[in-house]
């Protein structure tokens, strides 16, 4: 790669990590997932940089990596395991105006969620993503998109009632 490009890549992903964590964050809900979904992103979009920057719009094509990422990382078996001796990290209390428990529930209740209705739920809503975008980013249809939205959305309403009554 040129000097000019890599001076241009690492411009790009400094103005862009932070958002893409917090984004890993909300698919994969660990910090340290979330930088491992990162550094892939990363390095995939280092060895394509010269056909990412010639794409109209960069950040949609890198989000759509970080969910296939996400989705892939998932399917692998080692995957799969859950560590509950640790506590959890702990979000920074100025990066929300909400309260942390009010938070960590919709946190909880968006785990609940099967793994690409969640993405649809984290595009649209977290990264503010039209229906288009999104069905782009993931490679389905705007329909499947807006029935993944709709049932994601209702699935977090049930999961909240249910939650209130226990």
């Amino acid at each position: 790669m040129k000097r000019a490009d890599e001076d241009e890549y690492r411009q790009f992903v400094t103005a862009r990590l932070e958002p893409l964590r917090v984004t890993a964050y909300l698919l994969c809900r660990d910090w340290h997932s979330a930088d491992d979904l990162v550094s892939i992103t990363l390095g995939k979009l280092y060895r394509h940089w010269r056909r990412v920057r010639a794409v109209e719009n960069p950040d949609a094509y890198v989000r759509a990596v970080l969910t296939n990422v996400w989705l892939d990382e998932r399917r692998r078996p080692w995957r799969r395991e859950r560590a509950t001796a640790d506590l959890p990290d702990r979000a920074d209390p100025a990066a929300s105006d909400a309260a942390p428990a009010d938070r960590a529930h919709l946190l909880a209740l968006l785990s609940q969620l099967p793994p690409r209705r969640r993405a649809v739920i984290v595009l649209r809503f977290w990264c503010d993503l039209s229906v288009e975008e999104t069905a782009q980013a993931l490679g389905v249809s705007a329909g499947t998109v807006k029935s993944q939205a709709a049932r994601g959305l209702e699935s977090l309403r049930v999961l909240a009632r249910n939650g209130e009554r226990s």
